[in-house]
């Protein structure tokens, strides 16, 4: 049974941890016969054991690449069980920093910015639970993200619980080094308070982006009870101080009820196409992708998806449900359709767990990452 869990983790940790986890097997380790990583079963090895077993490597040395890739890979619920290793995004290597990289899940649990249901500080967690289903490749798009980029999970921002103003500063400084690094974020939310600081970080290296905006709201507000930080302004805030090309912002699935008789005007001063969840039902959105395309052009663009902008009988684990919105396929259509973007940078936000037991609202949010990283500049198909 230890070895088998080695067999696990040993794939799954970073090198430091795994090269400490060993020093505690090497005892077991040693009463074993020296096998191969990867080397066939006996004739009298169990069912289990005759998909091949893996083993530790000797003290000092690095694992081999999976699946004798130079990427790193999700391994295979074939040879490694979902259950088994470190909670890992779709269970990558797990890595201290962006060095290196072409694209970084990273986590940021904050959601002291929420205004209704408290809860997406918990999302970034339940996330990468859930991500054990996500395979390598996207058999509908032909897309081999993890033959094409190499990518990890970088873990997660410290965040400040007791001070919005103070986390906002450390996400910033943290983007700064991953976008720093030629880094692409992929960012497991939080509340949609963290999008300002992401973008402060990525427009201070890109200049001004285009931004494909999914959600239930403008998040466009001034202030609420005195405070311009929060889940509800963090677009406002980055037209402000010009993070944004606002004649390349879209917002889609923007619905609910209002306390303004005309709660889209500052949007469309500002020059954001608005699209209501109206004007998506029971229509492919994969013409409205294509008007999409064109507006964006080939300059840097940000993409900011938070799971309200899908119906809540599709995604009930979120702080702020508003009815009929988007479908599962209709954000498919929306992700895919950002294919051929200069994408910078990405996020799924506000997934707060504690209110779907099913856990569905999570593994939507973990298929959507997948989906982004598919669409990033460099993804070959397949």
């Amino acid at each position: 049974m230890r070895r088998l869990l080695w067999a696990g983790c040993s794939q799954l940790l970073p090198r430091e941890a795994g090269l400490r986890a060993h020093k505690l097997s090497v005892a077991a380790a040693a009463a074993t016969p020296r096998r191969s990583l990867w080397s066939p079963a006996t004739s009298g090895s169990s069912p289990g054991a005759s998909m091949g077993l893996l083993w530790p490597p000797a003290l000092g040395h690095r694992a081999p690449c999976r699946w004798g890739s130079q990427f790193n890979v999700p391994p295979s619920a074939q040879f490694v069980a979902r259950p088994v290793g470190v909670c890992s995004m779709m269970k990558l290597p797990i890595q201290a920093s962006a060095e290196g990289l072409d694209a970084a899940f990273v986590g940021v649990p904050l959601d002291t910015g929420t205004s209704n249901r408290p809860g997406a500080r918990f999302g970034p967690r339940q996330i990468r639970a859930e991500s054990v289903m996500v395979r390598r490749y996207n058999a509908s798009t032909g897309a081999a993200p993890f033959d094409s980029l190499q990518v990890a999970d970088i873990g997660d921002v410290n965040v400040n619980l007791y001070n919005l103003p103070d986390s906002c500063r450390l996400i910033r400084e943290s983007y700064q080094k991953i976008v720093a690094s030629g880094c692409v974020p992929l960012t497991l939310g939080g509340d949609h308070t963290i999008t300002y600081p992401i973008l402060q970080a990525v427009a201070e290296k890109h200049g001004p982006v285009g931004l494909v905006h999914v959600d239930a709201h403008t998040d466009t507000g001034d202030r609420a009870l005195g405070e311009k930080i929060y889940h509800g302004t963090p677009f406002r805030r980055c037209v402000e101080e010009g993070l944004l090309d606002c004649s390349r912002v879209v917002q889609i699935g923007i619905r609910g009820s209002s306390y303004d008789p005309d709660p889209y005007k500052y949007c469309r001063d500002q020059g954001f196409r608005v699209v209501p969840a109206e004007d998506c039902w029971r229509k492919s959105l994969v013409p409205l992708m294509g008007e999409v395309r064109t507006q964006m052009g080939d300059k840097p663009v940000y993409v900011s998806f938070d799971i309200d902008g899908l119906d809540p009988a599709y995604a009930p684990g979120t702080g702020t449900p508003e009815i009929a919105g988007l479908t599962p396929a209709q954000a498919l259509e929306v992700i895919r359709g950002c294919k051929g973007l200069n994408i910078v940078g990405c996020d799924l936000v506000e997934v707060a767990p504690m209110y779907d037991v099913s856990g569905n609202t999570a593994l939507l949010g973990a298929n959507l990452l997948f989906e982004m990283l598919c669409v990033l500049p460099g993804v070959k198909t397949r």
